[in-house]
């Protein structure tokens, strides 16, 4: 029987915090409970006590990571493009310090309390600027999938990922428009960051167009006659 000691120095946060580690450290597809029990220092079938399944531990990760990403709740309200960018960078950043994570959160939807009320507060925040609840999920999972993409490509070397053969790289100067790119800068941590603003300036320009069409288009119109 494990030490009573022993449960009550744990927690929820604590195992999950632990599970984090590991995936930053060697990839989520390492992730399992006995590992997770050896990290902690207990038996495996103690953490079941915190989190029943590893469905569960995955979406708590989800939950961590999403739930650090805070709404924008300086900017006017009707500034909501603002609110999208500073959503969108933030979550590039937590991202980023987390590699391990970036695969999960690019497929597992938020399904926990905490993940979901972070993505409430951010809809929310869109909504005092008179946009409805659906076109403010829009707004957010546009935004969510552009940034979870991009950090896809900008972290390829996640953790857990086999290292990738140069064997067989092209030569570039057969290339010569990629080779004067890589030599302007191509892949560098600048140029992530050029692309990434590129994108999100696209993006929301867009996104903004097409939310003010749709109110011109719901705008009552006034009989003259």
């Amino acid at each position: 029987m494990e030490p009573t000691g022993k449960r009550t120095a744990l927690t929820r946060e604590k195992v999950l915090r632990a599970a984090l580690d590991v995936a930053d450290r060697d990839g989520i597809d390492k992730l399992s409970m006995r590992r997770l029990g050896a990290e902690l220092g207990v038996e495996a079938m103690s953490l079941y006590h915190y989190l029943p399944n590893k469905a569960a531990l995955l979406d708590g990760l989800v939950e961590l990571v999403t739930s650090a990403v805070r709404p924008d709740n300086d900017s006017p309200a009707d500034q909501w493009t603002r609110r999208l960018r500073n959503f969108a960078v933030a979550l590039r950043a937590e991202l980023l310090r987390h590699p391990g994570m970036i695969p999960l959160v690019a497929t597992r939807p938020a399904r926990s309390v905490a993940a979901l009320q972070a993505v409430e507060d951010t809809a929310a925040a869109l909504g005092r600027a008179g946009i409805p609840p659906l076109d403010a999920l829009h707004l957010i999972n546009s935004v969510a999938t552009l940034v979870t993409g991009h950090c896809l490509a900008e972290a390829s070397d996640t953790p857990g990922h086999p290292e990738q053969s140069t064997e067989d790289t092209p030569d570039l100067a057969a290339f010569p428009v990629l080779a004067t790119a890589v030599a302007a800068g191509l892949g560098t941590p600048q140029d992530h960051q050029t692309r990434f603003d590129l994108a999100l300036d696209a993006l929301l320009d867009g996104l903004q167009r097409g939310q003010t069409s749709t109110h011109m288009k719901n705008r009552p119109t006034t009989d003259l006659t």
